[in-house]
């Protein structure tokens, strides 16, 4: 396992590189470094074999969404989790959109961290509690969520349950339901509707 953390702070970077040792428990785990995204770029060039990004959303010479977008580019197979100690729900929502991996508040650096980055690893897209913040008292959203393409595909195409059961608990959160049904009267809701050419 090959990881690339980068942020600004010395002293973060280290922490992370402490909590990432017990990523996987049964295999090492190499932590590369670099303090900005300049030096990022560099590093990924050369080590096509990395596993994972954990990207600071605010570095010195790059803000994250652009960062995100070059690796996209640059390395689109590539997971890339946003770090922030800001839980702004319009920065993660901005983020995920754009094609991030996960978003993870600097002050859940520890079991938090390795549960979300086991997830990404898995395939899946974390998206962290904050998201949710956006309900008001009566139960409705005073906005629409965010969810990734993948996850609007989900929504608008009635497919079988094996293909959607590892988006059904990010699509359950991001609406703040418990059940399908509550998650496909709230999709019609807000226009994640199904496309015409879907399945019945």
């Amino acid at each position: 396992m090959k990881i690339l953390v980068v942020d600004d702070h010395a002293l973060v970077r280290a922490g992370l590189c402490q909590v990432l040792q017990g990523l996987l428990p049964d295999e090492p785990t190499e932590v590369l470094q670099a303090p900005d995204c300049a030096e990022a770029f560099v590093i990924a060039q050369r080590h096509a074999d990395l596993d994972l990004v954990l990207l600071d959303y605010h570095l010195p010479d790059m803000d994250g969404l652009a960062a995100l977008t070059i690796f996209g580019k640059k390395h689109p197979e590539l997971p890339v989790v946003i770090l922030s100690g800001s839980a702004n729900p319009s920065i993660i929502g901005r983020v995920l959109a754009r094609g991030a991996a996960g978003f993870i508040t600097k002050s859940g650096l520890s079991e938090e961290l390795l549960q979300a980055l086991r997830l990404v690893l898995a395939g899946e897209v974390y998206s962290p509690p904050e998201l949710n913040s956006g309900w008001a008292d009566d139960g409705l959203l005073k906005q629409p969520p965010v969810f990734t393409s993948r996850q609007e595909n989900v929504l608008r195409l009635n497919l079988s349950d094996e293909t959607i059961k590892n988006h059904i608990s990010t699509i359950l959160r991001g609406f703040g339901v418990k059940t399908r049904t509550q998650a496909a009267l709230e999709a019609g809701r807000w226009g994640y509707t199904k496309s015409p050419s879907g399945s019945v």
